[in-house]
């Protein structure tokens, strides 16, 4: 006999049965598809390897109810809660999921920027392979099941062949926290053509403090020559789940940047598939976490490089205060045929309280010849000897203990070209470092 399904599932799946056909057959189909295979799996459990180490017990007991569309484009939403210095280009908001007109500005040179349920009714047909793509069937792709049955919003975005974007495209994702257990689900696609580049800010802010959960997936693409710069700031909420599944293709002769800094949340898993499949395609990660109280961030990386002469470099940086958790996974495979690869990945992380815990894993597969690649991860302290000249000079143990901080994770962000942007993430980091001594 089957167990029954979890509260999560069964409100999930009454949730579903309240969403309208969207007059669109095969995306309904997949919808149908997409939520059968949710209900069959339910959320991964511990034994599940991929998520062994961020436990869903206690999210599996509570009952979330789509929020209400209506209600949230009706939100009063302050623009100076998600304002970037800096950022004056194209502009695309959501509050719990809803696509927001009113705080947005699609408008800019070279770009296509539109919201899904717009580009569904003008032009559904090229969007068939990307939102009917067929995931794995199981607990692991759980929640990309849930969002491609859910998301009923998200944007598409398309940079001309040849275009250079100046200004960075803000995408901002608002938990308004209005209304308890509530989720939200957005669907992103991006294509950026051949020959040229933009940069996206990806932005995560809440309103309020009640529990929320949202999931975001994204499938991005760059044609031949093309460059894309990415930067992820998530600030949400303690209060807030979020899952977040990504995957970039990069042809030949692309290149990908993406530099991460993850502060808030309460329960958070960001995993990024990036594929390398033309020759000479690179791809290059930067990423901090810092975690305090009782965060849990689990950050799953993995880098395929699947052609010839490609590069790709990650450098991650982890923090865990109070009793927080994280977690990180860096997997690189190299496959047959991909000669010439170089790739090198590297995860450090430093543990500011006896309470707190962090799960690292570099994973390295190698199938071809003549590649270049390497590995490595660290979990430590603060060098106390580091501690005791700064002390001697006069410097509180506070600020001392905030400054070695900051400069571990400076790493991780000094190569974002945008300065302003850059100051920011720094001033936005040094003030989620503790203050106060080790516990």
């Amino acid at each position: 006999m089957n167990p029954l399904p979890s509260p999560f599932v069964r409100a999930a799946l009454d949730a579903a049965g309240g969403l309208p056909d969207s007059g669109i057959a095969w995306l309904d189909a997949a919808r149908r598809e997409n939520l059968q295979a949710f209900a069959e799996s339910g959320l991964p459990e511990g034994r599940n390897e991929a998520w062994k180490y961020t436990p869903l017990r206690a999210l599996s007991q509570r009952a979330f109810a789509l929020a209400d569309r209506t209600a949230a484009s009706g939100l009063a939403i302050d623009p100076a809660l998600f304002a970037l210095p800096g950022l004056d280009g194209a502009r695309i908001v959501f509050v719990d999921g809803t696509f927001r007109a009113d705080l947005s500005s699609l408008d800019a040179d070279g770009i296509e920027l539109a919201p899904l349920s717009a580009a569904l009714s003008s032009q559904a047909e090229p969007l068939r392979f990307a939102l009917a793509n067929r995931y794995r069937r199981g607990a692991t792709d759980a929640f990309v099941h849930l969002n491609a049955a859910l998301a009923t919003d998200g944007f598409v975005l398309r940079i001309a062949e040849g275009a250079t974007v100046s200004r960075p495209v803000h995408v901002v994702h608002v938990s308004s926290g209005s209304q308890a257990d509530t989720a939200w689900h957005v669907r992103l696609l991006v294509e950026v053509g051949k020959g040229a580049a933009a940069d996206i800010v990806e932005h995560f802010v809440s309103a309020g403090d009640a529990t929320q959960l949202g999931t975001v997936v994204s499938d991005v693409v760059l044609r031949e020559g093309a460059r894309l710069g990415v930067v992820l700031l998530q600030d949400a909420s303690p209060a807030t789940t979020l899952v977040r599944r990504g995957h970039v293709r990069i042809d030949a002769g692309a290149q990908a940047t993406l530099h991460a800094l993850e502060l808030g949340g309460g329960l958070v898993r960001h995993e990024l598939h990036a594929d390398l499949d033309g020759d000479g395609a690179r791809f290059d990660s930067r990423g901090v976490f810092a975690l305090a109280g009782r965060q849990h961030v689990d950050t799953q990386l993995e880098i395929r490089h699947k052609a010839r002469d490609t590069a790709s470099d990650a450098l991650w940086r982890g923090i865990a205060d109070g009793r927080s958790r994280g977690v990180f996974r860096g997997a690189i495979l190299v496959a047959e045929g991909a000669d010439g690869a170089d790739a090198a990945l590297s995860n450090k992380n430093l543990l500011l309280s006896g309470m707190a815990e962090i799960d690292t894993k570099p994973e390295l597969e190698i199938y071809a010849d003549e590649v270049k690649a390497a590995h490595g991860a660290t979990i430590g302290q603060l060098d106390e000897r580091s501690l005791f000249y700064l002390r001697s000079r006069g410097i509180p143990l506070a600020e001392a203990r905030s400054l070695l901080t900051l400069a571990f994770c400076r790493a991780a962000l000094e190569s974002l070209q945008n300065d302003t942007l850059r100051e920011y993430l720094g001033e936005r980091l040094v003030a989620h470092l503790p203050t106060g001594p080790a516990e």
